[in-house]
């Protein structure tokens, strides 16, 4: 059996499984909106429960961001923009299921829709923004395979291998989702190294082995297909290899302490892409493509490297649950062939601020974003080979520097299924572009499991 066929054959086995199962409990909502259940359609009954415990867990959810901009940017004509995903999956105990020791598998399917904000208001169209005052918009309206694979511990569990489509930000440099700016949600490595690591919900043929030194500390790597075609619409679906260019090799080292008997993680890491890349300014000749008029330069490869960093500080009245939690990001990337060559954030997060309130939670986060000096150069010499230097000029091609981006948001936990996060951003030289005014907006995000 050709590798192909035995990937299409297990795509259909898990997705059999899945329909059966949501057939099996779609009769009962018995427990349904209770504001005590982790699912908006409650436990069917129980149905959900007794599925769970056989090796079952359907996976529904949804997010919806929106985005209204209240001063500055681009253009300051005040309007709102909506953007949202539909997700749907199950995860499976393939122990359970079908005796196979130490086995999981999960499938994974999500649709995005709507419009942001950053597209039309807040960057200059022609140099666009950095970051994205709605991190749920991107990678086309269109439904998506976003995961299926299949992962199994040996070594009574100290290695873990995981094989299928899957992207490079649910293992490496991993971080939460909370924020809505772009900046300060997910892994940001696939925000700022172009075109070659993609973030959710866009999936890849790739595999990831862990080995975990200690309970505190494991090491990971991985191989992902680098392929730019899976990004078109239309192939949302796409299981084949055709369109690669290459191969994206991260590594990591992961160690989760406990610091004061609280919890933390800490990672550092590094990629390193395959396929060739254009550099940003230098021709085949080593001049200036932009003065010269040649083809880029190619480069042979890309890479960079993160460190990402997440600890409990304190208590709220010796609730472990609550407290103020301090994270940290940064990322740097190869300066020959990469438009953003640095990124830093810092957030704080305080889950449980007031007693009547327990499990709703403030956040506040700092983030910047700079442009490789080499780009701003490669414009400057574009707008001077066409004779250009009045930024109104409509082939003025934006010089791009440094953005900033800041939310101060509240989570409003309105049930276990349901969290309502208004928050409010301020994004400084949008683009990098100095001339785009500062932008205030305000935004609104729902996350909802069914």
């Amino acid at each position: 059996m050709t590798k192909r066929m035995t990937r299409t054959r297990l795509a259909c086995q898990l997705s059999a499984i899945a329909a059966l199962s949501l057939g099996a409990g779609s009769g009962y909502a018995a427990e349904a909106f209770s504001a005590d259940s982790p699912w908006m359609t409650g436990d069917w009954g129980g149905e959900r429960t007794r599925l769970i415990e056989q090796g079952i867990d359907i996976k529904m959810d949804y997010v919806g961001e929106m985005g209204a901009n209240l001063h500055g940017g681009y253009n300051d004509n005040k309007t709102a923009r909506y953007s949202d995903q539909f997700g749907l999956g199950a995860a499976f105990d393939l122990q359970k299921l079908l005796g196979w020791d130490n086995t999981q598998a999960k499938i994974q399917i999500t649709n995005r829709n709507g419009q942001n904000i950053s597209n039309d208001r807040i960057g200059d169209p022609r140099a666009g923004t950095l970051s994205s005052s709605q991190e749920v918009y991107g990678r086309g309206h269109m439904v998506r395979l976003t995961q299926l694979y299949i992962q199994h511990q040996f070594l009574d569990g100290k290695l873990d291998v995981k094989a299928g489509y899957f992207g490079e930000g649910e293992d490496f440099n991993t971080f939460p989702c909370d924020f809505q700016n772009l900046a300060f949600c997910g892994s940001q490595v696939g925000n700022w190294a172009t075109n070659i690591w993609y973030n959710w919900p866009v999936s890849q043929a790739a595999l990831r082995v862990k080995y975990n030194i200690t309970p505190e500390l494991y090491a990971q790597i991985g191989a992902y297909n680098q392929n730019p075609s899976q990004l078109e619409h239309g192939n949302g679906f796409k299981l084949s290899g055709s369109g690669t260019k290459g191969t994206v090799l991260p590594v990591e080292l992961v160690w989760s302490p406990k610091v004061n008997n609280l919890p933390g993680e800490y990672r550092v890491g590094y990629y390193k892409s395959t396929a060739s890349a254009d550099d940003v300014i230098e021709d085949v000749n080593g001049g200036d493509a932009a003065t010269t008029g040649d083809d880029y330069r190619v480069r042979d490869s890309k890479h960079g490297y993160w460190f990402v960093a997440q600890q409990q500080l304190t208590t709220h009245n010796g609730d472990a649950s609550r407290g103020l939690n301090v994270a940290a990001n940064a990322t740097f990337h190869d300066k020959e062939t990469n438009i953003v060559d640095n990124y830093q954030s810092l957030m704080f997060v305080y889950k449980g601020p007031f007693d009547a309130r327990p499990k709703d939670d403030i956040g506040i986060g700092f983030a910047r974003i700079h442009v490789n000096d080499d780009v701003k150069k490669n414009a400057e010499l574009a707008n001077a080979a066409i004779g250009v230097s009045n930024y109104d000029n409509p082939l003025y091609t934006p010089l791009r520097n440094t953005e900033y981006n800041y939310e101060l948001n509240y989570g409003f936990h309105v049930t276990n299924w349901l969290t309502v996060r208004p928050n409010l951003q301020y994004i400084t030289h949008p683009g990098g572009v100095n001339q785009v005014d500062d932008a205030l907006v305000a935004g609104l995000k729902i996350q909802s499991v069914f």
